[in-house]
């Protein structure tokens, strides 16, 4: 199949070499450096056990009329990044293009197909403009949900840590024939894809620990495993994640695992640096809005209270507004 991968980071790199190396058509939509690295060395995938893939059949452009209609479209930015290529996307539309979205948190689709009194509602923290819902249609989505964790560690090289589930889903909850074309797909490039029924449920099952680790760990400079073994934060984490269940359970969503089970799960996962704290400290936009501020959003909407992430939300927002206006980045250094 024809697969557009728009983004090549850690996550689009990871999907697009795996996909290639499987055999499919895939271009790498990017700019800058990764451009020139993908068009001149292909792309490279080191992979956990540190054995090393290079997908050298793969194209690379920046032009969307260049790359043309495809099958398959990965939406492999982060969310606050969507609006920037709204404009071109629907070059790469044909009659049975599929539009997968791999954005972490609540995306711009969330009450496309939702039914109840908020059917239809426009989260504005993900698209405050509306120029997303306009341009990208959702009736083509996929809802996929991003459970690896990888790296981009040089123009062109990605470093993949652990995991490989994509779990995809209807956002009507069908078992479609163009979501099992889909999954089949991935199946394939090596993932684990299954089509799921109800894909808000385990986008919300990731959120509830992102939601709360990753602002947590950019204000503290704190790795998930510090987080959780460090009593103040480990209570202000579940203090945010029971807001947000309230949340969630208002929405008609119900957790398939226990909150203290989902701490457990974050503090297995050792030193790790959430994308959050990673970008904090690269000098990079971080991703608060989808992650965050979208649970503000629908507390307000749901009429729930949300204190703790209120507050926490506040001061990430205020450290990202600090970082763009001094130009620069937050970075822990050892003292001499």
């Amino acid at each position: 199949m024809k697969i557009a991968v728009i983004g090549a980071g850690a996550i689009g790199g990871y999907v697009g070499v795996k996909l290639a190396l499987a055999g499919e058509d895939v271009t790498f939509i990017v700019r800058g450096a990764n451009l020139e690295a993908i068009r001149k060395n292909g792309a490279k995938l080191i992979m956990h056990d540190g054995s090393e893939h290079v997908a050298s059949n793969v194209k690379a452009t920046n032009n969307y009329d260049e790359a043309g209609h495809q099958d398959i479209i990965v939406l492999a930015m982060k969310a606050h990044q969507l609006e920037a290529i709204a404009d071109d996307l629907p070059k790469l539309i044909g009659p049975e293009t599929v539009i997968v979205t791999m954005q972490n948190g609540i995306p711009f689709w969330y009450f496309h197909k939702h039914g109840g009194k908020l059917a239809g509602t426009r989260v504005e923290s993900v698209d405050p403009t509306g120029k997303i819902t306009a341009k990208i249609p959702a009736d083509r989505v996929l809802g996929c949900v991003v459970y690896p964790a990888s790296e981009l560690i040089a123009p062109g090289v990605i470093k993949h840590i652990e995991g490989d589930r994509f779990p995809i889903g209807e956002l009507d909850g069908s078992i479609s024939e163009r979501a099992t074309r889909v999954s089949e797909c991935f199946t394939n490039a090596g993932f684990k894809s299954p089509v799921l029924e109800n894909i808000r449920s385990e986008m919300w099952l990731k959120l509830w620990g992102n939601l709360t680790f990753n602002p947590i760990s950019a204000l503290s400079h704190s790795t998930l495993q510090d987080i959780c073994q460090f009593p103040l934060s480990r209570e202000l984490a579940a203090a945010m994640m029971t807001e947000a269940q309230t949340v969630a359970n208002k929405l008609g969503i119900e957790f398939r695992v226990t909150l203290d089970k989902r701490i457990a799960g974050a503090e297995k996962v050792g030193k790790h640096k959430t994308s959050m704290l990673q970008d904090v400290e690269a000098g990079r936009d971080p991703e608060i809005d989808a992650l965050v501020g979208s649970v503000v959003e629908l507390g307000r909407l749901t009429e729930t209270p949300t204190p703790h992430i209120d507050t926490v939300y506040a001061l990430v927002k205020l450290l990202a507004k600090t970082m763009e206006e001094e130009s620069g980045q937050v970075k822990l250094q050892k003292v001499a």
